[in-house]
Protein backbone atom coordinates (compact mmCIF):
# COMPACT_ATOMS: atom_id res chain seq x y z
CA UNK A 1 0.00 0.00 0.00
CA UNK A 2 1.39 3.42 -0.95
CA UNK A 3 1.87 6.12 1.69
CA UNK A 4 -0.98 8.19 0.28
CA UNK A 5 -3.32 5.18 0.23
CA UNK A 6 -2.29 4.31 3.78
CA UNK A 7 -2.94 7.88 4.97
CA UNK A 8 -6.41 7.76 3.40
CA UNK A 9 -7.09 4.38 5.02
CA UNK A 10 -5.99 5.71 8.42
CA UNK A 11 -8.29 8.72 8.09
CA UNK A 12 -11.21 6.57 7.03
CA UNK A 13 -10.71 4.28 9.99
CA UNK A 14 -10.37 7.19 12.43
CA UNK A 15 -13.73 8.46 11.22
CA UNK A 16 -15.21 4.96 11.40
CA UNK A 17 -14.04 4.49 15.00
CA UNK A 18 -15.21 7.94 16.12
CA UNK A 19 -18.50 6.72 17.60
CA UNK A 20 -16.61 3.99 19.46
CA UNK A 21 -14.16 6.55 20.94
CA UNK A 22 -17.05 8.78 22.02
CA UNK A 23 -18.74 5.81 23.70
CA UNK A 24 -15.52 4.92 25.55
CA UNK A 25 -14.84 8.49 26.58
CA UNK A 26 -18.33 9.00 27.96
CA UNK A 27 -18.27 5.70 29.86
CA UNK A 28 -15.00 6.70 31.51
CA UNK A 29 -16.28 10.20 32.16
CA UNK A 30 -19.30 8.84 34.03
CA UNK A 31 -17.13 6.46 36.04
CA UNK A 32 -13.98 8.37 37.02
CA UNK A 33 -11.37 6.97 39.39
CA UNK A 34 -8.64 9.05 41.01
CA UNK A 35 -4.90 8.36 41.00
CA UNK A 36 -3.82 4.88 42.12
CA UNK A 37 -7.49 3.84 42.43
CA UNK A 38 -8.19 3.15 38.73
CA UNK A 39 -9.18 -0.51 39.23
CA UNK A 40 -12.42 -0.56 37.23
CA UNK A 41 -10.86 1.66 34.57
CA UNK A 42 -7.99 -0.79 34.17
CA UNK A 43 -10.33 -3.77 33.82
CA UNK A 44 -12.39 -1.87 31.26
CA UNK A 45 -9.31 -1.04 29.18
CA UNK A 46 -8.01 -4.62 29.31
CA UNK A 47 -11.43 -5.89 28.25
CA UNK A 48 -11.51 -3.51 25.29
CA UNK A 49 -8.00 -4.51 24.19
CA UNK A 50 -8.82 -8.21 24.52
CA UNK A 51 -11.89 -7.72 22.29
CA UNK A 52 -9.65 -6.58 19.44
CA UNK A 53 -7.03 -9.24 20.00
CA UNK A 54 -4.32 -7.21 21.75
CA UNK A 55 -2.35 -8.92 24.50
CA UNK A 56 -1.96 -6.97 27.74
CA UNK A 57 0.33 -6.90 30.75
CA UNK A 58 -0.22 -5.21 34.11
CA UNK A 59 3.07 -4.22 35.76
CA UNK A 60 1.38 -2.16 38.51
CA UNK A 61 -1.79 -2.49 40.57
CA UNK A 62 -3.58 -0.22 38.10
CA UNK A 63 -2.94 0.68 34.47
CA UNK A 64 -1.74 -1.73 31.81
CA UNK A 65 0.14 -2.00 28.55
CA UNK A 66 -0.90 -3.54 25.24
CA UNK A 67 1.39 -5.02 22.58
CA UNK A 68 0.91 -5.02 18.81
CA UNK A 69 3.48 -6.91 16.74
CA UNK A 70 3.85 -5.39 13.30
CA UNK A 71 4.20 -7.29 10.05
CA UNK A 72 7.44 -5.62 9.01
CA UNK A 73 10.83 -5.03 10.65
CA UNK A 74 11.19 -1.70 12.41
CA UNK A 75 11.53 0.15 15.73
CA UNK A 76 9.68 -0.43 19.00
CA UNK A 77 7.56 2.66 19.65
CA UNK A 78 5.46 3.38 22.74
CA UNK A 79 2.30 5.49 22.79
CA UNK A 80 1.05 6.71 26.16
CA UNK A 81 -2.34 7.73 27.59
CA UNK A 82 -2.98 8.62 31.24
CA UNK A 83 -6.15 7.19 32.80
CA UNK A 84 -6.73 8.86 36.19
CA UNK A 85 -9.32 11.46 37.16
CA UNK A 86 -9.01 14.47 39.45
CA UNK A 87 -10.30 14.56 43.02
CA UNK A 88 -12.96 17.24 42.39
CA UNK A 89 -16.57 17.77 41.37
CA UNK A 90 -17.55 18.97 37.93
CA UNK A 91 -20.08 21.36 36.43
CA UNK A 92 -21.40 22.10 32.95
CA UNK A 93 -24.57 21.48 30.94
CA UNK A 94 -22.56 20.23 27.95
CA UNK A 95 -21.65 17.11 29.95
CA UNK A 96 -25.10 16.52 31.46
CA UNK A 97 -25.71 13.26 29.59
CA UNK A 98 -22.47 11.68 30.82
CA UNK A 99 -21.57 13.60 33.98
CA UNK A 100 -19.55 11.94 36.70
CA UNK A 101 -21.64 9.65 38.86
CA UNK A 102 -19.00 9.62 41.59
CA UNK A 103 -18.85 12.61 43.94
CA UNK A 104 -15.34 13.92 44.46
CA UNK A 105 -13.97 12.50 41.20
CA UNK A 106 -14.14 14.00 37.71
CA UNK A 107 -12.29 13.87 34.42
CA UNK A 108 -11.67 17.64 34.25
CA UNK A 109 -8.27 17.30 32.59
CA UNK A 110 -9.06 15.17 29.53
CA UNK A 111 -7.57 11.85 30.58
CA UNK A 112 -10.82 10.06 29.69
CA UNK A 113 -10.34 11.32 26.14
CA UNK A 114 -6.64 10.40 26.12
CA UNK A 115 -7.63 6.83 26.99
CA UNK A 116 -10.44 6.70 24.43
CA UNK A 117 -8.14 8.18 21.80
CA UNK A 118 -5.49 5.51 22.41
CA UNK A 119 -8.09 2.73 22.29
CA UNK A 120 -9.26 4.16 18.96
CA UNK A 121 -5.63 4.21 17.79
CA UNK A 122 -5.27 0.59 18.94
CA UNK A 123 -8.20 -0.43 16.75
CA UNK A 124 -6.76 1.35 13.72
CA UNK A 125 -3.32 -0.19 14.23
CA UNK A 126 -4.71 -3.68 14.82
CA UNK A 127 -6.63 -3.44 11.55
CA UNK A 128 -3.42 -2.41 9.78
CA UNK A 129 -0.92 -4.50 11.75
CA UNK A 130 0.55 -6.10 8.61
CA UNK A 131 1.65 -2.60 7.56
CA UNK A 132 3.29 -1.75 10.91
CA UNK A 133 7.10 -1.62 10.88
CA UNK A 134 8.27 -3.00 14.22
CA UNK A 135 6.26 -3.21 17.44
CA UNK A 136 3.86 -0.89 19.25
CA UNK A 137 3.65 -0.66 23.05
CA UNK A 138 0.40 0.99 24.20
CA UNK A 139 0.77 2.47 27.70
CA UNK A 140 -2.40 3.09 29.70
CA UNK A 141 -0.76 4.81 32.64
CA UNK A 142 -2.21 5.43 36.11
CA UNK A 143 -1.68 8.38 38.42
CA UNK A 144 -0.41 11.23 36.28
CA UNK A 145 -2.02 13.65 38.72
CA UNK A 146 -0.30 12.48 41.91
CA UNK A 147 3.27 12.08 43.09
CA UNK A 148 5.41 10.06 42.60
CA UNK A 149 3.71 9.81 39.19
CA UNK A 150 2.56 6.70 37.38
CA UNK A 151 5.05 7.34 34.56
CA UNK A 152 7.94 6.95 36.97
CA UNK A 153 6.50 3.70 38.32
CA UNK A 154 5.84 2.26 34.84
CA UNK A 155 9.36 3.20 33.74
CA UNK A 156 10.95 1.74 36.86
CA UNK A 157 8.94 -1.50 36.57
CA UNK A 158 11.16 -2.57 33.66
CA UNK A 159 8.27 -3.50 31.37
CA UNK A 160 9.22 -0.96 28.69
CA UNK A 161 12.85 -2.05 28.76
CA UNK A 162 11.76 -5.69 28.47
CA UNK A 163 9.93 -4.89 25.25
CA UNK A 164 12.86 -2.87 23.90
CA UNK A 165 11.11 0.50 23.61
CA UNK A 166 13.19 2.90 21.48
CA UNK A 167 10.89 5.93 21.21
CA UNK A 168 7.87 7.21 23.11
CA UNK A 169 5.11 9.70 22.26
CA UNK A 170 2.24 11.21 24.22
CA UNK A 171 -0.39 13.92 23.89
CA UNK A 172 -2.59 16.14 26.01
CA UNK A 173 -5.88 17.74 25.04
CA UNK A 174 -5.54 21.53 24.92
CA UNK A 175 -8.54 23.89 24.99
CA UNK A 176 -6.49 26.73 23.49
CA UNK A 177 -6.41 25.05 20.06
CA UNK A 178 -9.22 23.86 17.83
CA UNK A 179 -9.97 20.26 16.89
CA UNK A 180 -7.83 19.36 13.91
CA UNK A 181 -4.84 21.31 15.24
CA UNK A 182 -1.78 20.21 17.20
CA UNK A 183 0.93 22.25 18.90
CA UNK A 184 4.48 21.02 19.41
CA UNK A 185 7.89 22.29 20.45
CA UNK A 186 11.36 20.73 20.31
CA UNK A 187 13.51 21.02 23.44
CA UNK A 188 12.10 22.41 26.70
CA UNK A 189 8.32 22.06 26.54
CA UNK A 190 6.95 21.89 30.11
CA UNK A 191 8.49 22.68 33.47
CA UNK A 192 9.63 20.56 36.37
CA UNK A 193 7.33 20.66 39.37
CA UNK A 194 7.87 21.00 43.11
CA UNK A 195 5.37 21.12 45.97
CA UNK A 196 6.00 22.86 49.28
CA UNK A 197 4.27 22.94 52.66
CA UNK A 198 4.97 25.63 55.26
CA UNK A 199 3.82 26.11 58.83
CA UNK A 200 4.37 29.59 60.26
CA UNK A 201 4.37 29.33 64.04
CA UNK A 202 3.58 32.31 66.25
CA UNK A 203 1.92 32.84 69.59
CA UNK A 204 -1.84 33.04 69.86
CA UNK A 205 -3.69 35.76 71.71
CA UNK A 206 -6.58 38.20 71.85
CA UNK A 207 -7.14 40.34 68.77
CA UNK A 208 -7.31 43.43 71.01
CA UNK A 209 -3.85 42.84 72.46
CA UNK A 210 -1.61 42.00 69.49
CA UNK A 211 1.48 43.16 71.41
CA UNK A 212 1.11 40.10 73.64
CA UNK A 213 0.94 37.71 70.69
CA UNK A 214 3.14 36.79 67.71
CA UNK A 215 0.83 36.99 64.72
CA UNK A 216 1.43 34.23 62.14
CA UNK A 217 -0.95 35.88 59.68
CA UNK A 218 1.15 39.04 59.52
CA UNK A 219 4.30 36.94 59.17
CA UNK A 220 2.66 34.92 56.39
CA UNK A 221 1.70 38.09 54.51
CA UNK A 222 5.31 39.31 54.67
CA UNK A 223 6.60 35.90 53.57
CA UNK A 224 4.28 35.70 50.56
CA UNK A 225 5.19 39.22 49.48
CA UNK A 226 8.90 38.42 49.72
CA UNK A 227 8.41 35.23 47.68
CA UNK A 228 7.48 37.45 44.76
CA UNK A 229 10.99 38.93 44.74
CA UNK A 230 12.79 35.61 44.42
CA UNK A 231 12.15 35.27 40.68
CA UNK A 232 12.39 39.00 39.95
CA UNK A 233 15.51 39.74 42.02
CA UNK A 234 17.39 36.51 42.79
CA UNK A 235 17.27 34.67 39.45
CA UNK A 236 18.83 35.50 36.11
CA UNK A 237 16.05 37.34 34.20
CA UNK A 238 16.42 34.88 31.31
CA UNK A 239 15.67 31.90 33.59
CA UNK A 240 11.90 31.18 33.71
CA UNK A 241 10.44 30.24 37.09
CA UNK A 242 7.23 30.57 39.10
CA UNK A 243 6.44 30.49 42.83
CA UNK A 244 2.75 30.20 43.65
CA UNK A 245 1.11 29.87 47.05
CA UNK A 246 -2.03 27.88 46.29
CA UNK A 247 -3.60 27.79 49.75
CA UNK A 248 -3.24 29.60 53.06
CA UNK A 249 -5.14 28.68 56.21
CA UNK A 250 -5.15 30.39 59.61
CA UNK A 251 -7.53 31.36 62.36
CA UNK A 252 -11.14 30.56 63.13
CA UNK A 253 -12.93 33.61 64.61
CA UNK A 254 -12.94 37.42 64.43
CA UNK A 255 -11.26 38.23 67.71
CA UNK A 256 -8.49 35.64 68.08
CA UNK A 257 -4.93 35.80 66.79
CA UNK A 258 -4.13 32.18 65.92
CA UNK A 259 -1.02 30.32 66.99
CA UNK A 260 -0.06 29.22 63.49
CA UNK A 261 -0.74 29.60 59.78
CA UNK A 262 -0.29 27.00 57.09
CA UNK A 263 0.38 27.44 53.41
CA UNK A 264 1.01 25.13 50.47
CA UNK A 265 2.19 25.92 46.98
CA UNK A 266 4.27 25.01 43.99
CA UNK A 267 7.53 25.95 42.30
CA UNK A 268 7.97 25.61 38.53
CA UNK A 269 11.25 25.86 36.64
CA UNK A 270 13.06 24.18 33.76
CA UNK A 271 15.75 22.54 35.87
CA UNK A 272 15.84 21.05 39.34
CA UNK A 273 18.99 23.09 39.92
CA UNK A 274 16.93 26.27 39.63
CA UNK A 275 14.16 24.79 41.78
CA UNK A 276 16.68 23.91 44.49
CA UNK A 277 18.07 27.46 44.41
CA UNK A 278 14.51 28.73 44.91
CA UNK A 279 14.16 26.32 47.84
CA UNK A 280 17.24 27.90 49.43
CA UNK A 281 15.81 31.41 49.01
CA UNK A 282 12.40 30.39 50.37
CA UNK A 283 14.01 29.01 53.51
CA UNK A 284 16.12 32.15 53.95
CA UNK A 285 12.95 34.26 53.75
CA UNK A 286 11.11 32.01 56.23
CA UNK A 287 13.99 32.18 58.68
CA UNK A 288 14.41 35.94 58.39
CA UNK A 289 10.74 36.87 58.75
CA UNK A 290 9.89 34.48 61.57
CA UNK A 291 13.02 35.13 63.64
CA UNK A 292 12.60 38.89 63.38
CA UNK A 293 9.01 38.59 64.66
CA UNK A 294 9.75 36.10 67.41
CA UNK A 295 8.18 33.11 65.64
CA UNK A 296 9.40 29.94 63.95
CA UNK A 297 8.48 27.71 61.01
CA UNK A 298 8.51 24.25 59.46
CA UNK A 299 9.20 23.72 55.76
CA UNK A 300 8.77 20.72 53.47
CA UNK A 301 9.94 20.83 49.86
CA UNK A 302 8.97 17.82 47.70
CA UNK A 303 10.54 17.44 44.27
CA UNK A 304 8.00 16.22 41.73
CA UNK A 305 8.22 15.75 37.99
CA UNK A 306 11.29 16.65 35.89
CA UNK A 307 10.95 19.03 32.95
CA UNK A 308 9.45 17.70 29.72
CA UNK A 309 12.24 18.03 27.16
CA UNK A 310 11.32 16.87 23.65
CA UNK A 311 14.09 15.07 21.76
CA UNK A 312 14.85 16.82 18.46
CA UNK A 313 14.65 13.87 16.03
CA UNK A 314 11.48 12.45 17.57
CA UNK A 315 9.84 15.86 17.54
CA UNK A 316 10.71 16.42 13.88
CA UNK A 317 9.35 12.95 13.09
CA UNK A 318 6.13 13.86 14.91
CA UNK A 319 5.82 17.22 13.15
CA UNK A 320 6.49 15.72 9.72
CA UNK A 321 3.89 13.00 10.25
CA UNK A 322 1.39 15.60 11.51
CA UNK A 323 1.93 17.79 8.45
CA UNK A 324 1.21 14.82 6.18
CA UNK A 325 -1.90 13.80 8.08
CA UNK A 326 -3.30 17.23 9.02
CA UNK A 327 -1.72 19.75 6.65
CA UNK A 328 0.91 22.41 7.36
CA UNK A 329 -1.52 25.07 8.59
CA UNK A 330 -2.82 22.79 11.35
CA UNK A 331 0.62 22.04 12.82
CA UNK A 332 1.69 24.86 15.16
CA UNK A 333 5.23 25.17 16.49
CA UNK A 334 5.25 26.87 19.88
CA UNK A 335 7.87 29.53 20.49
CA UNK A 336 7.86 29.35 24.30
CA UNK A 337 7.61 26.51 26.81
CA UNK A 338 4.89 26.49 29.47
CA UNK A 339 5.06 26.20 33.23
CA UNK A 340 2.62 23.31 33.63
CA UNK A 341 4.17 19.96 34.55
CA UNK A 342 3.72 16.41 33.25
CA UNK A 343 5.06 13.09 34.49
CA UNK A 344 5.67 12.06 30.86
CA UNK A 345 9.08 13.60 31.61
CA UNK A 346 10.06 10.46 33.54
CA UNK A 347 9.88 8.41 30.34
CA UNK A 348 12.02 10.96 28.53
CA UNK A 349 14.80 10.56 31.08
CA UNK A 350 15.39 7.09 29.60
CA UNK A 351 13.71 6.98 26.18
CA UNK A 352 13.87 9.62 23.43
CA UNK A 353 10.42 10.93 22.74
CA UNK A 354 8.09 13.84 22.22
CA UNK A 355 4.96 15.20 23.91
CA UNK A 356 2.48 17.47 22.16
CA UNK A 357 -0.87 19.23 22.51
CA UNK A 358 -4.01 18.14 20.69
CA UNK A 359 -6.54 20.89 20.02
CA UNK A 360 -9.87 20.27 21.79
CA UNK A 361 -11.42 23.71 22.32
CA UNK A 362 -14.60 24.88 20.61
CA UNK A 363 -17.62 27.04 21.40
CA UNK A 364 -19.92 24.33 20.05
CA UNK A 365 -18.78 21.85 22.73
CA UNK A 366 -18.31 24.51 25.43
CA UNK A 367 -14.75 23.22 25.68
CA UNK A 368 -12.57 26.30 26.01
CA UNK A 369 -12.42 26.11 29.80
CA UNK A 370 -8.99 25.67 31.33
CA UNK A 371 -7.66 22.36 32.58
CA UNK A 372 -8.89 21.51 36.12
CA UNK A 373 -11.84 23.92 35.84
CA UNK A 374 -15.11 22.23 36.93
CA UNK A 375 -16.61 23.03 33.51
CA UNK A 376 -13.65 21.58 31.60
CA UNK A 377 -14.77 19.59 28.57
CA UNK A 378 -13.41 18.52 25.19
CA UNK A 379 -14.72 18.68 21.66
CA UNK A 380 -14.79 14.94 20.95
CA UNK A 381 -13.87 15.50 17.29
CA UNK A 382 -10.33 15.99 18.61
CA UNK A 383 -10.08 12.20 18.89
CA UNK A 384 -10.37 11.80 15.12
CA UNK A 385 -7.27 13.96 14.81
CA UNK A 386 -5.46 12.30 17.71
CA UNK A 387 -6.05 8.70 16.64
CA UNK A 388 -5.20 9.32 12.99
CA UNK A 389 -2.02 11.19 13.94
CA UNK A 390 -0.81 8.54 16.37
CA UNK A 391 -1.54 5.78 13.86
CA UNK A 392 0.22 7.74 11.11
CA UNK A 393 3.22 8.25 13.37
CA UNK A 394 3.53 4.48 13.89
CA UNK A 395 2.98 3.66 10.22
CA UNK A 396 5.42 6.31 9.05
CA UNK A 397 3.08 8.16 6.72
Amino acid sequence: MSDSDLREEIQNKANAYFDYMVQVRRHLHKNPEVSFKEFETTEYIRHELKKIGIETEQPLDTGCIGIIEGGKPGPVIALRADIDALGMDEEGEAKADFASERPGAAHCCGHDAHTANLLGTANILKDLESEIPGKVVLIFQPAEEKLPGGARLIRDSGVLQKHGVEEIYGLHMNPNYAPGEIAFKPGSFMSCTVEFEIEVIGKGGHAATPHLAVDPIVMSAQIINQFQTVVSRSLDPTEPAVITVGKISAGSVHNVIPAKAEMIGTVRAFSMETARFIKKRIEEILKGVTESAGGSYTFQFTEGYPAVVNEAKCTEKLAESARKVLGNEKVIELQRPMMAGEDFAFYQEEFPGSFFFLGSGSDEADSKWSWHHPRYNIDEKAMITGSSLMAGLILGV
